[in-house]
């Protein structure tokens, strides 16, 4: 399968973790079961078991969850790229973009697992448990919703942390400050808006802390020139430079993920195709809500690899 200039892959970030995921790849790939064994070595502990099998509140821990998902998201890209589909352009929603990188050739795989871990844990200890929350704002546009947090806050943080799709936005600050903006946001109009559980307020100046230790571990940090552009969460704007590409990640942390506007910027690139790669399918959902005339797989298991490579054996035949 040769190259297609309109296919741009995808990889998911915390919360599309789920008990089993990667294991039926690697029970049929060597190079996912290989991807597995690297993440174990480079972790000291067996991550393998845990995807696996579990058990689930092990799975759920932020520090744990984050190279998880990572190394189920890039077992199952290592299989796709054997199978010869190569990418126009990569793009990952906020931990995701770390699996983007390892796909484009910017961190090696290693580095990557490890600084996930760390991100995971600063992440966690950035504010005390109870703190911070999260909410999800549903039927209500970016720009209202980005006046409900302003409106919110009062002297305390509340901030856009996902602008999602047309339909969805996830809000992050002080727990009080989340609260009000769920009572404006129903009170202006919004679909639902529903308070999430999360073990802390991500994508928000409350990981302020959080952003300068990880920044400290990405400095360290060899990164090379992407092969292939990554979309980029903070600014929704593609990177072809390694400067540009730390500088992103590091910045991501206290930055709202523009998900919505990456995905407008990927079709405006004439991408036509976007397929998922790792577990889960919120990415695949998030696209029926941007924009439903573009072509969306998946790619998790063995069934799903295979319709997606019939699909795409199909389209250049």
């Amino acid at each position: 399968m040769s190259s297609n200039t309109s296919i741009a892959l995808l990889f998911p970030g915390q919360g599309s973790q789920s008990i089993g995921m990667g294991k039926d790849l690697t029970e049929k790939y060597p190079i996912a079961r290989q991807t597995f064994e690297e993440a174990d070595e480079a972790l000291g502990y067996k991550l393998s078991n845990l995807c696996f099998e579990g058990p689930e509140e092990q799975l759920r821990m932020t520090e744990i969850t984050q190279p998880a998902i990572l190394s189920a998201s890039i077992a199952a890209w290592r299989v796709l790229n054997e199978k010869g589909l190569t990418p126009s352009s990569v793009a990952g929603h906020s931990l995701g973009e770390y699996s983007a990188h390892v796909a484009a050739g910017t961190l090696t795989f290693a580095d990557a697992v490890r600084t996930v871990r760390n991100r995971g844990k600063y992440m966690q200890e950035a504010v005390p448990v109870g703190v911070g929350a999260m909410a999800a704002i549903l039927g209500m546009d970016a720009e209202k919703a980005t006046a409900v947090c302003h409106d919110a806050a009062q002297s305390e943080v509340c901030e856009p942390a996902n602008i999602n799709s047309p339909e969805q936005v996830v809000i992050s600050g002080h727990a009080a400050a989340v609260e009000r903006a769920i009572t404006l946001a129903n009170e202006r109009g919004a679909k639902r808006a529903v308070l999430l559980q999360v073990s802390a307020p991500f994508h928000c100046s409350l990981m302020k802390p959080a952003q300068d230790r990880l920044a400290a571990d990405l400095l360290k940090l060899n990164f090379r020139i992407p092969n292939v552009p990554v979309v980029c969460n903070v600014d929704a704007a593609s990177v072809n430079d390694a400067e540009q590409s730390r500088d992103a990640l590091i910045r991501q942390v206290t930055g709202s993920v523009k998900w919505d506007q990456s995905i407008r910027l990927l079709i405006s690139q004439g991408v036509q195709s976007f397929v998922e790669v790792g577990p889960g399918k919120v990415l695949f959902g998030l696209m029926r809500q941007i924009d439903r005339s573009k072509k969306c797989l998946n790619v998790s298991d063995e069934a799903s690899l295979q319709k997606t490579l019939e699909h795409f054996a199909a389209v250049s035949a």
